[in-house]
């Protein structure tokens, strides 16, 4: 009777979905990217984004902040002497690029600034120092950029200063600002036509926030009892997934609906793992991949309609933990190999791509497994997303694959002259730019100098306060 009711349980519990057996494989070892000096800042972002041309990795840096940008074919060793982008005087801290154009660059930085790049389709040459826009508008270090899904030229930064800011880049101004959040921002996610996003915050509240009205529109306190980090993304059909921690410090992960925050639709244990859990979502196929900060292993779930609601399919591991996690949008992926996600794993020194692959026999297009996917064009212009108007993605299929465009130039168009920039870095034109290099070096050099000495003035510190206090 008992092996019964088991065959009955696990013929419940296996379900038919053409994710169940979805494997994730590590590329030969001359397919990543080597010698890359991976940000050891202790800042809970990717440190890794991709798009169908361009790897960037937040890099370490002796005085200021840098990234490095490598067209996606150019894998194998990095030259160490491989040109950087310069531009922030403190650590980088988050970086994302523009899903409407892919040579298009968002990055924040401790140096309380965004700035936006416009990446060269060829490898970089020279040192990129020159923002096309800089963003000066937080009192704080700025620790998240995240672009609107859908209108073109919209940014949003959240910073320490707990303050969120809406930009549009192409005018260089501040559209919005939301200070509705009494303490550090965790994460932000902008729902699939970008009318609403939702936050995580150190208050250990999630909120829904409508940017257009300057309002939070629901919330929910502790949706994971635990006090440390928490992340949460918008899914497709408007629910929010969340990953956070039990007051045991167990990792959760929740799926609920904000129209009705009392009771989770799934809330699930994981582990006892102390890694903030990143979750990078695929919207065609409704998978969630979960990567630990210090894990060395990817769990992947598929979020249904039917119960459990988010249903466990595997995990991808190999020896290493990772530092940070890049996602490739869809039409970056391999339809040929049916691959349907590829994940960028940032280790101390280099990055693994590691794609994620449903096995067929057939070499034909695989029409259920590619649905038309966002595509590179913006649904709307900036000024109509801000009178109030609403659009999904605009599609395009896979059936041929993806083939960027090449890039087109980004113009900002400053609407009035005399803004608020300090008059010293706008005076940098009249500066002879054989001389640029030159001074920014000197700025780094002049900058590790310093940094060096206030760890020197720390150790002595250290040292006479245990002679003080007789610990020495």
């Amino acid at each position: 009777q008992p092996k019964n009711t088991l065959d009955t349980m696990s013929r419940s519990i296996v379900r038919q979905s053409k994710f169940r057996h979805v494997f994730g494989q590590a590329v030969k070892a001359d397919q990543g990217y080597d010698d890359i000096r991976v940000s050891k800042v202790t800042w809970d972002s990717s440190f890794c984004a991709v798009n169908p041309k361009f790897l960037a990795v937040i890099v370490e840096s002796s005085g200021g902040g840098a990234f490095l940008v490598l067209p996606l074919s150019k894998t194998g060793r990095v030259d160490k002497n491989y040109p950087l982008v310069i531009g922030h005087s403190g650590p980088v801290l988050d970086i994302d690029w523009c899903p409407h154009d892919d040579n298009i660059l968002a990055s924040c930085s401790e140096d309380c600034t965004a700035m936006v790049w416009q990446i060269p389709d060829h490898s970089l040459t020279r040192a990129l120092s020159d923002p096309v826009v800089v963003l000066e508008g937080h009192s704080k270090r700025v620790g998240i950029v995240s672009w609107h899904p859908t209108a073109r030229n919209i940014l949003l930064t959240a910073g320490s200063d707990n303050l969120i800011i809406i930009w549009n880049v192409g005018t260089g101004e501040p559209l919005l600002s939301m200070d509705d959040h009494p303490d550090l921002i965790y994460s932000v996610s902008w729902n699939r036509n970008g009318s609403l996003f939702c936050t995580t915050c150190k208050d250990r509240r999630l909120r829904v926030c409508d940017p257009r009205k300057r309002e939070v529109v629901a919330e929910r306190l502790a949706p994971h009892e635990g006090i440390r980090p928490m992340r949460a993304i918008f899914t497709r059909d408007g629910n929010i997934f969340t990953t956070g921690f039990t007051r045991m410090s167990q990792r959760e992960l929740g799926l609920w609906d904000p129209t009705n925050f009392e009771e989770p639709i799934a809330l699930l244990e994981l582990d006892t793992s102390n890694g903030v859990l990143l979750p990078y979502y695929d919207a065609d196929a409704n998978m969630v991949y979960l990567c630990g900060k210090g894990d060395s292993s990817v769990r992947y779930f598929e979020i249904t309609e039917e119960p459990p609601y988010v249903h466990y399919l595997s995990t991808f591991s190999s020896k290493e933990p990772q530092r940070g996690m890049g996602f490739m949008p869809k039409r970056g992926v391999d339809v040929s190999k049916c691959e349907i996600a590829r994940l960028y794993k940032l280790h101390d020194k280099k990055c693994e791509p590691i794609t994620m692959t449903v096995p067929r026999k057939s070499d034909l297009f695989q029409d259920d497994l590619y649905p038309d996917t966002a595509g590179p064009e913006p649904a709307m212009e900036p000024e109509e997303w801000l009178d109030g108007r609403d659009e999904d993605p605009i599609l395009v299929s896979m059936r041929e694959g993806y083939v960027p465009p090449k890039s087109r130039e980004l113009k900002v168009a400053k609407k009035n002259v005399l803004d608020s920039r300090p008059t010293t870095r706008r005076s940098m034109s009249t500066v002879d730019t054989n001389s640029l290099p030159r001074l920014l070096e000197e700025i780094q050099n002049l900058k590790a100098t310093v940094l060096s000495q206030e760890k020197r003035i720390c150790d002595l510190e250290n040292k006479l306060s245990q002679y003080t206090n007789g610990t020495a």
